[in-house]
This record gives structure tokens, sequence and C-alpha cells, in this order.
């Protein structure tokens, strides 16, 4: 990592950066750093021309490529770049990168196998540059604070937490079900690829390692068998669509009529434009309009996870399609109190005054609009300080520090798959 400097910008330490991947997160991800002084996205590679014409409307100056390599291979056009490729694709693009000479901004997770993450840290390492990876949760507001009643003492020692992630039926069926993340042979796991952000969060919070780790779940509903009687393969032509709660005809039009919502966002990610003709053309010929128990997917739909740190703290993690989408709720015990919170609220009980203190972190800069809670805006702002000073030490999510948190993902998978508790090395 190399400070930059460019006098004629009009900002010192002026940062170009490259997106390799303009779908949603890496669209997002560009939004924000686009709104920082001094910052400019100066390259694209994606291949599909909708997503290429919705950045191009924001990014009229970028120039386009259709594949991450040829971009990779030429001389280097930015000082960083945006890797938010399938996750099949990162080990890949992350180590061509790094030989380029680019520090990195890596979406989540590192990537689909431990010997890819071990790739990708190794070329950081040879080449000089810094990964930063995109676990969002550490930079919230609500995380924050949360951490600040800790060092403070609110409950004394953590002795153990319980968590929950709710992913909601709908996100489920359409992300895990339906969408990009259905298939192990691409995205892992349900773990790595929705709650490597969830793991890697209970160990910043915990502040310790885990020694031992023990995982249960399976893929119990979203089945052939599971079909209510009358179904069909497609949504458009169910004779039972009107009273299913999976029907993704009722699901993604609902986007048409909601703007600004995550109905919106889905029906954009399923169809490429929310337009009744776009939604309709989606829901009759892609995979999002197909029925939800005769998908080709293969994701647990619940699963939980036992994790035994060192002097023996525990944290209990659960993930299930089976709710209301909805944020995750934590309640974490200490020998002088308890905290629960819920991604925005968090609420105190002191052993010693049984009092309670309630703490509505909208007070401290919460902003239920931006992505992550703020996590998504605090990340930018930290990856982008940490190049302007050349200083990789500062980020919170370095390659190094989500390696661990990853190492846990593999090692509960391992868990559920073989019934067995896996050690982790110390």
């Amino acid at each position: 990592m190399q400070q930059r400097d460019n006098a004629d910008s009009g900002h010192a330490q002026n940062i170009r950066l490259a997106v390799v991947g303009a779908g949603m997160r890496g669209h997002a991800y560009a939004a924000e750093a686009a709104e920082m002084p001094g910052v400019e996205i100066v390259a694209v590679a994606e291949k599909n021309p909708t997503t290429v014409r919705r950045f191009a409307s924001l990014f009229p100056d970028a120039q386009v490529f259709d594949d991450w390599r040829e971009l990779a291979a030429l001389p280097r056009l930015a000082d960083a770049v945006i890797v938010s490729l399938p996750d099949a694709y990162h080990r890949d693009a992350s180590v061509a990168f790094a030989e380029a000479g680019y520090d990195i901004l890596l979406e989540k997770p590192i990537a689909t196998s431990p010997e890819d993450c071990d790739d990708i840290e190794a070329a950081a390492k040879a080449n000089g540059v810094s990964i930063t990876v995109c676990h969002v949760l550490r930079y919230t507001t609500y995380t924050q604070k949360l951490r600040q009643l800790l060092e403070a003492g609110a409950i004394g020692e953590i002795m153990q937490i319980e968590h929950l992630e709710p992913i909601g039926h709908l996100h489920f069926a359409h992300s895990f079900v339906r969408g990009n993340w259905a298939r192990s042979e691409t995205a892992h796991s349900l773990l790595l690829a929705k709650s490597c952000h969830d793991i890697d969060w209970l160990l910043h919070i915990m502040g310790r390692p885990v020694q031992r780790v023990a995982s249960f779940g399976s893929l119990g509903y979203f089945r052939p068998e599971s079909q209510p009687a009358g179904g069909s393969d497609r949504c458009v032509s169910c004779a039972v669509e009107s009273s299913c709660a999976f029907s993704a005809v009722r699901f993604y039009r609902r986007g048409l009529n909601n703007p600004g919502s995550a109905e919106e966002y889905n029906a954009l990610v399923m169809a490429g434009e929310v337009t009744p003709e776009a939604i309709d053309r989606a829901l009759e010929t892609g995979p999002w309009g197909r029925c939800a128990f005769l998908a080709d997917n293969d994701m647990v739909d619940h699963q939980t996870v036992q994790m035994e740190f060192t002097e023996g703290r525990l944290a209990s993690f659960t993930l299930t399609a089976f709710s209301e989408g909805a944020n995750r709720k934590t309640r974490l015990f200490g020998t002088a109190g308890q905290i629960t919170g819920d991604g925005r609220m968090i609420s105190v009980y002191d052993f010693r005054t049984l009092k309670t203190t309630v703490y509505d972190t909208d007070e401290f800069g919460f902003d239920a609009a931006a992505g992550h809670g703020g996590g998504d805006r605090a990340l930018l702002t930290e990856f982008i300080r940490a190049l302007r000073e050349a200083s990789p030490d500062s980020l919170t999510t370095s390659i190094s520090a989500s390696m661990a948190s990853h190492r846990v993902v593999f090692a509960a998978e391992e868990a559920r798959l073989t019934g067995a508790v896996v050690s982790l090395p110390s």
C-alpha cells in the first residue's frame, strides 16, 4: 500500500477506483465511494449489458471492460479495485489484481474453499498489497456502541452469546432457492454465503479465538415433496399460486409499487429493470419464476452452530429461512449483566443495580436508509482513509483478520456434514 498524492486533482491523495462486478453490491460500494471528496470511479468490468447501462448512468466517464481479465492484464489504471464478482470467481480475480499491484476491497466471502482463501492471502502478502473484506457488520454504529459498552464493563466478562439471523422466508426463497446462492457447488454453503458476516461478528464481539465447533442443519422444506397439491413448475402457470407463501408472482410484482423498498431491489435483481414487461418476462423464463419446491437448490434452510472459545466461553448461532425478515437478534450474557440487541436498539440489564438502560443507536448516527445500517459507508470511509494514509494496519477487516472467521465457517460446515465436533488449530 503506497501513499497516494495527486496535486492536480484539487484533493491531496486523490483515489481512483475500478469496479469488477457491477451488480447490486459492486454498484452500492461504488456509489458510496464516489460521494467522498477526491474519489473517482475510473473503470468497470461487467459483462451484463443491462448492469453496465445502469452503472454507466452514474459513472459515464468510467472505462468499460467486458471481462475482468482484460482490466487485470493492462498496466494498473487505478489505486484500488472493488471485487464483487460471484463468489466462485473471487480467488482468480483477487490473485490477478494483487499481482497487478492493486489494493483490493473484496466482497465477502473471501472465496469458496479454504485453499482459495489461502491463495488470496498469500498473493496479498507476496505483492505487498492490502485486501479489505466487506464484513460490514463490524462497521455499523450499533456494533461500535455495543463494543464501547462492553469495553466499559457494562456486563463484566462475556460468558456466552446467543445470536439469531432471521433470513426471512421471502429473502431465502429469492437468494438461496431460486437465486445466485442456491447451489453449494458455486457458493459452498449457506453459512459461508449468507452468514460468514455473523460468524465474523461473533469473533469480533467475543474478542478471542474459537477452539471447537459443532453444527446441525439440513434442507428440510424447499424440496419437491413439500410442493402443494396442484402446483406446477412455474408460479405464473400454477393453480395454487394465490395461496402459496412463496409465490414469485406476488413477491416480485410488489416491487412495481414500492419504490426504494426491498421488494423493488429484489425485482431489479431478478428482472434487470423494474417494469411490468421485464418482471413478467423474468417470471415466465428466468430462474426466479420457478416453483420454490422444484428449483435445483441444495442449500440448508435451517442451521445451528455451537462455538467454544478459549477459556470456555460459548456462542450459539442460528440461521433460519422460517422467519419474518428482520434484524438480527442477539443476547450477550456476562458476569455483571445481560445485553439484548437487535441491530439498532441495545438494552443493558445490570446485575448490580437491577436496572435496565436502553440505547437507541439512531441517536449515535444510525442511518436506517444507508446500506447495512451505515456499515457500507463506514467501511468505504475506512478503506479510502487507509489508501490515502498508506496504513493497512488500520483496516478492521483485513484479509488476515477475516481469515480467522472464515476458518470457523469451514470448520462448522465440516462439522455439519460429518456430525463431528471439529477442533481448530490454536
